[in-house]
């Protein structure tokens, strides 16, 4: 089981440039960032924390765009991955998002991977005319899209809402299969989605019950004909050791950390100390 932390990106943050060798230094091994391009001011879809309009945050209309902020880290890092949490696809172009996630693993050396989600913000996704109720399948069709033009000689893709005929596009994927994993409630209908497209779970911070999820995760991942296990990555606020210990017998691979990124003080003292409670050994220069 490894350990990484999430940064709630903001331009009122420390830069990737300036956080990320920090977390590497101390021994983590991944870094997660959010993604929201914009935020409506009139809206109608309920926040999954709140249950209404309300943010419990306004860094959610601040974050930093997802891949220029982890092609910063990559250009001064070399071990921990860089990650999603979660990404929203069907936000963007699939083919140039393709070529933006081809080229960030291409220049970190393989060390990419997409945490994606479904949108739980209807009007964010209005605006870039995404059908609420078709919002999964055109998720499903963008990922094998992009994977074909990650891994493909001659890429082609003909679904719903992706069509293109055999094109040529490089840099192929540094990694032979980038892993793909979906924040999103653990439920029967998502691990269902989950088990068919993708590599594995991303938890949600409200997330009550790791272990029956978790045992549900595996039980559908079986029953769909998935060799081997999901990855799973639980969003933790305290490390408990005994909490931990289970974790790491139900199998979850990753555990992240939210932290203060206000200054470079308050980020390294956070990071030392965590690194601490979590048994970590700082990395060699």
């Amino acid at each position: 089981m490894e350990f990484g932390i999430v940064q709630f990106t903001s331009d009122r943050g420390l830069p990737p440039q300036v956080l990320a060798p920090l977390i590497e230094q101390a021994g983590f091994a991944s870094y997660y960032v959010p993604e929201h391009g914009h935020i409506p001011t009139r809206r109608d879809a309920a926040h999954p924390g709140t249950g209404t309009s309300e943010l419990p945050d306004d860094r959610y209309m601040r974050t930093l765009d997802p891949w220029t902020t982890l092609a910063a880290a990559a250009a001064v890092t070399e071990r921990i991955r860089l990650a999603t949490a979660v990404a929203l696809p069907v936000q963007s172009d699939p083919i140039t998002l393709a070529k933006t996630i081809a080229t960030l693993d291409h220049l970190s050396q393989g060390r990419v991977t997409l945490g994606v989600g479904f949108g739980w913000n209807l009007d964010e996704l209005a605006d870039h005319k995404v059908p609420p109720k078709r919002r999964r399948t055109m998720l499903r069709e963008y990922l094998e899209a992009m994977r074909a033009l990650w891994t493909q000689e001659e890429a082609e893709y003909d679904g719903e809402f992706v069509q293109f005929g055999p094109s040529w596009a490089w840099p192929k994927s540094t990694q032979d299969h980038i892993p793909v994993l979906v924040g999103a409630a653990g439920n029967e209908k998502n691990f269902k989605w989950i088990a068919r497209s993708a590599d594995g779970w991303i938890t949600t911070p409200g997330e009550a019950d790791i272990e029956g999820s978790v045992g549900l995760l595996k039980q559908i991942w079986s029953d769909a004909g998935r060799e081997g296990d999901p990855q799973i990555v639980v969003l933790d606020f305290k490390p408990v050791p005994e909490k931990l210990e289970k974790w790491r017998e139900l199998g979850v691979t990753t555990v992240l950390y939210g932290l203060p990124d206000d200054t470079v003080e308050r980020a390294s003292g956070y990071l030392a100390k965590l690194a601490g409670k979590l048994g970590l050994a700082p990395a060699t220069v």
